[in-house]
């Protein structure tokens, strides 16, 4: 496709319409009499209505479309809406496939089977994220990169049907030298860029507006990329840890460098006679907390360590984490969001059902667990199962939800010396069940021991910085494209008249105002706005 050169000595690109550098429509055939010129790109030659015959033009042209990107945008939010319907893996402590099932049915299992579950880290889902940002890139280039030429191109000389066809035209006649002089220094006090040639006039300002929405594509497309990024391990993190009192655990996503140690968890409430501030509020709910706290130590690994061998750890820092008051370390911070009260001991005491004889106590620690319970004088009992979370299952068996002991259970055995066979007990909470008939001894419930676990939050964001920079230069092209536009005014000597024409991106009305200052103290008539001739034409007013 060859180059198209233009009367006035200036080669265009082939597909431009009107000539960069003097305006003259270059195809009359495709022009329809004397319609106003669509000065939107400058006429000029996009490469997605140029070429349209290899494969990658039919790709460039593809993401160049505007419909193409909205309909992205629109799928994106669709599938996004999805995400939310039913909680995401990273929120929930139960396996994926088991969760979903359990609590929302044949609903929630196909939700899995779908991969709904994991939606925002799905590779379909990345894949849209994507093609919105290739579309923002290519969309911006096929349009920013000619219309840039043509803005650089234009001569300040234009042709008499680009003048013509200009929204705002007018012919004067009888105009001297002093007229336009005066005009000349007008438009300098309204700080427009003048040029002269050959005594023709061309002044322009506010032409930086027209680069506002391409400020934000870059904008966006930064901003996208800061969202790609946190599936990249390492850049983002936010898990949840349960660390219970008096334990040492890992930091996860430090590679085990990092341990955190919960020497002790505060909960304090508001007292309604000290903090008269909150006193209804105390009266309607009961308690009202005031404070979330965990009393911890932060640990660094000195160095690796040989399977078996204890870690060695160094001592970082200690520090009261409290909700809006985290830990940080290496660009990691830990914030409080949760605990729970878990059990931690159970206390059971074996007797005979008949004669409410006691024959020992058994203490079941649920961290260490011991196999038998020696009580003397013949008598011991076995764990033959523990549920720490018991249920019974679809097909009517006992199992556990999770390794968590909130409701326990355990299948014991029993040894006696007046027995020759054990006798089998299933023993939960409120709930025992003799399967093989009668027994003649039981485990009587005694008490139970607690410890308060803290929930954390781990976070570390290392693309934060791109959102915010993406957010800043968005709203730079937002103010610079909505606060701004670009005006350009042609005065130009025609066979013993002058012409005047005018043209700006938006706010017709500010332009029009600003011809009449302009204007002003000069005999030049204000030129008229032929689209309202046109209208009126048209209606036969």
């Amino acid at each position: 496709m060859k180059d198209v050169k233009c009367e006035c000595g200036h080669v265009n690109p082939h597909g431009t319409v009107l000539c960069e550098a003097c305006g003259k429509v270059l195809d009359e055939q495709d022009s329809k009499g004397k319609q106003l010129l669509d000065m939107r790109y400058e006429g000029s030659a996009r490469r997605s209505q140029t070429y349209s015959k290899t494969f990658i033009d039919k790709i460039w042209n593809f993401f160049s479309s505007v419909k193409v990107g909205v309909w992205l945008i629109i799928i994106t939010l669709l599938a996004s809406i999805l995400g939310t319907i039913l909680p995401q893996e990273m929120y929930i402590n139960l396996p994926a496939d088991v969760y979903y099932e359990q609590e929302y049915g044949w609903f929630g299992k196909l939700y899995y089977q779908l991969g709904f579950h994991d939606l925002f880290g799905s590779w379909w889902y990345l894949l849209l994220i994507a093609m919105i940002g290739i579309s923002l890139v290519i969309c911006s280039i096929d349009r920013v990169v000619p219309l840039y030429k043509a803005l650089k191109a234009q001569k300040v000389t234009r042709h008499e049907g680009f003048l013509k066809r200009q929204r705002v035209f007018g012919v004067n006649e009888n105009v001297d030298e002093n007229d336009l002089m005066t005009i000349k220094q007008h438009l300098k006090e309204k700080r427009y860029h003048v040029r002269v040639e050959n005594g023709d006039l061309l002044a322009e300002k506010g032409r930086f507006s027209r680069w506002g929405p391409y400020v934000n594509h870059v904008g966006l497309i930064i901003f996208l990329l800061g969202g790609m990024l946190r599936f990249i391990p390492g850049f983002y993190v936010n898990e949840n840890l349960w660390v219970k009192e008096g334990e040492t655990a890992v930091v996860p996503e430090t590679g085990e460098q990092f341990y955190l140690k919960n020497n002790q968890f505060i909960l304090q409430h508001y007292d309604k006679d000290k903090d008269k501030t909150f006193e209804k509020a105390i009266e309607q709910a009961g308690q009202v907390v005031k404070n979330y706290q965990s009393n911890v130590v932060l640990y660094k690994r000195v160095s690796e360590n040989l399977p078996g061998e204890e870690r060695k750890l160094e001592k970082v820092k200690e520090y009261k984490v409290r909700v809006n008051h985290p830990i940080s370390f290496d660009g990691y911070s830990i914030f409080q969001s949760s605990y729970r009260s878990e059990l931690k001991a159970m206390t059971f005491l074996l007797t005979n059902k008949d004669t409410n004889q006691t024959f020992g106590e058994v203490k079941i620690n649920f961290e260490d667990p011991k196999a038998i319970y020696d009580l003397g004088n013949g008598y011991s009992v076995r764990i033959l199962n523990y549920f720490p979370d018991f249920e019974f299952d679809k097909n009517g068996e006992p199992s556990t939800k999770s390794r968590t002991p909130n409701n326990p259970a355990f299948v014991f055995e029993i040894s006696s010396p007046d027995k020759e066979k054990p006798e089998t007990s299933f023993v939960a909470i409120k709930q025992t069940i003799e399967p093989f008939g009668n027994n003649t001894y039981k485990m009587a419930f005694k008490g139970i021991d607690t410890q308060n676990v803290s929930g954390f939050t781990v976070r570390k964001d290392s693309s934060l910085w791109l959102f915010i920079l993406g957010g800043i230069i968005f709203m730079i092209g937002v103010i610079q494209g909505a606060y701004w536009n670009h005006r350009r005014i042609w005065i130009q000597k025609k066979n013993g008249q002058v012409w005047v024409a005018a043209h700006t991106n938006k706010n017709w009305y500010g332009l029009k105002r600003e011809l009449e200052t302009i204007l002003a103290d000069t005999k030049l008539a204000i030129p008229e706005d032929q689209l309202q001739m046109e209208n009126v034409d048209e209606e036969g007013v």
